[in-house]
């Protein structure tokens, strides 16, 4: 039985950085019987009323180099650092990072699969991870999310959906086509669990790091303690959504800017087949 240390740390951590203002939780309502009536998705509603936007001249700062203090909660090995997420979508909303310099739209390494291993062995649940701006990445330095799950919970709405196209990869949906999922185990070695992620990469015609210098598609990742899928990206935006690697999971987020006649009218499944 893990001790959850990291999970616990984050949760101190939040509160101290909410009372330092450094935490930026992202306030929402849901809205899914609005809008869709079955169980599959969670549709939430985004007050953007609290967002200031700065603007800022020159390059644009990297928050993780170095990454605020207040929002850190351990080190992992050698290469990467546990912080909080600053805008995060749950209590606890946690992040990966590499503690030097390493690009979002690189290949991911041995090292990569080591630390978030050694993370899930203690603090488990949903991992998602952006591989660039098309597939709803905020920022170019490396980082993994991880929405905290317990051992009883379901990973994310969408979990009897992916488990059925890993049993299953026949279909014509587009959605399918561009998705490919296989099972995952965490208690396999970290070279095991790097080959899986290379394995999806070839399969889904992103690439190969021996071939290929940079992935040839943006993807996201979603990883679980039973199943990682991979989603070949086309786009970031469309009817005014920004779908990153969570609306696949099931959490679709609107604002002001998006169509909810459109998503109301085709559903959301139709609605991500845009992106990819």
């Amino acid at each position: 039985m893990s001790s959850e240390k990291y999970w616990k740390k984050a949760l101190d951590q939040t509160r101290l950085s909410i009372n330092d203002g450094s935490l930026y939780p992202l306030k929402t309502e849901i809205i899914t019987s609005d809008l869709y009536q079955k169980n599959d998705f969670i549709i939430r509603k985004l007050d953007t009323s609290k967002f200031i936007k700065k603007i800022i001249y020159g390059p644009k700062q990297n928050p993780f180099c170095p990454w605020d203090k207040i929002l850190e909660i351990e080190k992992i090995g050698n290469n990467h650092q546990l912080i909080l997420n600053k805008y995060p979508v749950q209590k606890g909303h946690i992040l990966l990072i590499t503690n030097k310099w390493k690009p979002q739209n690189g290949w991911l390494d041995i090292n990569d699969w080591e630390a978030i291993q050694k993370v899930n062995k203690d603090t488990s649940g949903l991992w998602f991870f952006n591989s660039s701006p098309f597939a709803g990445a905020s920022q170019p330095h490396r980082h993994f999310q991880l929405l905290r799950r317990s051992k009883d919970e379901i990973s994310c709405p969408r979990e009897k959906w992916f488990l059925k196209i890993k049993l299953n990869m026949n279909g014509d949906s587009k959605l399918i086509k561009n998705i490919n999922v296989s099972k995952f185990n965490f208690f396999e070695n970290s070279i095991s669990l790097f080959e899986s992620y290379l394995k999806l990469c070839k399969k889904s015609g992103i690439g190969d790091p021996i071939i290929d210098s940079k992935p040839r598609y943006p993807y996201n990742l979603l990883i679980t303690n039973k199943w990682i899928a991979i989603i070949k990206r086309r786009n970031d935006h469309i009817h005014g959504f920004s779908i990153n690697g969570l609306g696949f999971a099931g959490y679709i987020l609107v604002t002001e800017k998006s169509d909810t006649n459109y998503l109301k009218k085709f559903g959301p499944e139709k609605l991500l087949e845009n992106f990819v």
